[in-house]
């Protein structure tokens, strides 16, 4: 009961407990690709399973 009350203030407080890297990647105005990032890109980030985040 207190680990769901933690993520219900989680929640009404703005912020998310369970994040996933894509969604971080997005935040970032980012795009997930699979490889290396080409030359006019950025790397900022990982989106998990080989993938990079692109700026």
């Amino acid at each position: 009961l207190l680990s769901v009350l933690f993520v219900v203030v989680q929640g009404v407080a703005g912020q998310s407990y369970f994040s996933s890297p894509i969604r971080a990647c997005r935040l970032r105005r980012g795009t997930c690709f699979f490889g290396r990032c080409p030359q006019p890109y950025h790397h900022v980030g990982s989106c998990g399973l080989r993938s990079s985040c692109w700026v």
